[in-house]
């Protein structure tokens, strides 16, 4: 498995290309974002660890251009930002999940391991007029293809998974953004709201249902 690390402080980068050497894994680097967004599409990597106080083109600018440019490789931020508006900005821009500093090497190797162990949806799912490809990332209405950011396709993908079945906010949390400590669900609704408006949803075709106070569901 190779990992890339995109950071510019020297120091925290030879002690985690040092410690996830240690773990067998191939690690590469970067000190600068331009550098960093070359790296990854050349060469490829399986995860990124990526420092969100970057010079010159910062580590959200980063992450919103893997999207665009349709890397879907696995995002970790390194990040001293920790209120409940730069955790949201963070993930809207596609990160997978984000470790303040100073961390833990263990929780960030399990935060790796978590990354790199999950797996998409496979089937295609129709749900009236649209077509869902979870495997693929892929929606469209009326054969008409709707972008999705990373993290948005996740927690659908994730109620489809599920479906039949009432996810609760702590369950989402807990799955789609790795986090198992008491946090601020309303991340949740943020998406959700942000999916809906995405998809145009009118109130007859909406397909996800909110079940209040407890979470959401697609019905079987």
């Amino acid at each position: 498995m190779k990992i890339l690390i995109i950071e510019d402080e020297a120091g925290i980068t030879k002690f985690l290309q040092q410690g996830l050497q240690e773990e067998g894994y191939t690690v590469i680097t970067a000190e600068n974002g331009t550098n960093g967004i070359k790296l990854a599409q050349a060469e490829k990597p399986d995860l990124i660890l990526l420092d969100w106080m970057l010079p010159g083109i910062n580590g959200l600018q980063v992450c919103k251009n893997f999207r665009k440019s349709s890397i879907d490789t696995p995002v970790i931020f390194l990040t001293a930002k920790d209120t409940i508006q730069e955790t949201i900005e963070g993930l809207r821009a596609g990160a997978n999940d984000y470790i303040k500093k100073p961390f833990s090497f263990e929780e960030l190797l399990e935060r790796i391991r978590v990354q790199l162990r999950k797996s998409p949806v496979i089937e295609e799912v129709i749900l009236g007029n649209f077509k869902i490809i979870p495997a693929a990332y892929k929606i469209t209405k009326h054969g008409h293809e709707i972008n999705l950011t990373q993290r948005e396709f996740e927690l659908l993908a994730f109620l489809l998974k599920n479906r039949g079945k009432v996810c609760t906010r702590k369950d989402i949390i807990s799955d789609v953004w790795n986090i198992h400590f008491d946090y601020d669900t309303g991340v949740i609704d943020v998406f959700i709201n942000a999916i809906r408006k995405k998809l145009n949803l009118s109130k007859e075709e909406d397909f996800i249902k909110t079940v209040r106070g407890v979470g959401y569901l697609i019905e079987s």
